[in-house]
């Protein structure tokens, strides 16, 4: 089975650049093969396929020399992934692939791990142009790595993730099923009788991130102390989302580890959310992720 390994990296400072530029790089070659493949397709009715922007990768890096100096597989890799949304928007009549922008949240690129040019020593991860990278390793990477996903979150802080395939053994058979009641007041109440309080941790952090966001819309924009309030609001909101998974993925494992047969009501999240007055708390207890974790962990079974 695949699975998904995610840490810290503490790169250098010319290493930071070299990913910054990376991300860029990614970005402008996916943007510019949609284009092309828009234009192409008002004017003749035709579209180019992978093999075909793989080509024209070729050419379009003799001319432009600065795609050059990043990870030629993590280009690659860009026109790889508009080919499958392309795929998918004809499968399913839905989602037209969309230009990326330097000012999204979500800031990362892919490489391929290529007769070992990805490779994990002690606290250190070899990848490629990048060279060595200290990590924070808080587990052990067994099985053959497949790929890698460097992110950097909007707080300027990187991150890895590595897909190795591995051998998972199942859990162990248990003979007990459960059904749980989701609320707001007690985040969880199961059939046998656990009661599972709500920690409410953007309720936590509401009063500091108010402030923070007052002082954020005082500062001018383009400025360095705009910048700074920034990075403070970003580290705050990282700070609730990281609380909030790891209760989620605490209390999840341990109701999974103790129950074969897990029922979950069936909530309209997104119907519940109109209600204005409900709305912040219902967001922040974050009942789908909750779900989405069951479904990913019962794999294991």
């Amino acid at each position: 089975m695949h699975k998904g390994l995610k840490f810290r990296l503490y790169p250098t400072q010319e290493q930071t650049i070299l990913i910054n530029k990376t991300i860029g790089c990614t970005r402008y070659v996916y943007n510019h093969f949609l284009d092309l493949r828009i234009k192409l397709y008002e004017a003749e009715q035709k579209t180019l396929n992978f093999n075909a922007c793989c080509l024209e990768l070729t050419q379009l890096k003799k001319q432009i020399e600065w795609l050059n100096e990043v990870d030629s597989m993590s280009l690659q890799q860009s026109v790889k992934d508009l080919d499958k949304s392309y795929q998918k928007f004809f499968k399913e009549k839905k989602g037209f692939p969309k230009f990326k922008s330097k000012k999204n949240l979500k800031q990362s690129y892919r490489t391929n791990a290529n007769k070992g040019s990805i490779e994990v020593e002690s606290n250190r991860i070899r990848l490629p142009k990048l060279g060595w990278v200290k990590f924070a390793k808080s587990r052990e990477v067994n099985g053959k790595i497949l790929s890698a996903t460097i992110r950097r979150n909007p707080s300027g802080k990187y991150f890895i993730s590595l897909l190795c395939e591995v051998d998972i053994q199942p859990l162990l058979m248990v003979d007990h099923a459960i059904g749980i009641d989701l609320g707001i007041k007690e985040f969880a109440v199961t059939s046998a009788g656990e009661h599972f309080g709500n920690p409410k941790y953007y309720r936590k952090y509401e009063r500091k991130l108010k402030q923070l966001q007052r002082k954020l819309s005082k500062k001018q924009k383009g400025s360095r102390n705009r910048d700074k309030v920034r990075i403070k609001v970003a580290k705050a909101h990282e700070t609730i989302r990281n609380c909030r998974q790891d209760f989620l993925h605490k209390l999840s494992t341990k109701l999974i580890n103790e129950n074969q047969v897990i029922c979950l009501e069936d909530l309209k999240v997104e119907n519940m959310i109109q209600n204005h007055h409900l709305a912040k708390s219902i967001a922040d207890a974050s009942w789908s992720e909750f779900r989405v974790r069951f479904v990913l962990s019962q794999l294991d079974r």
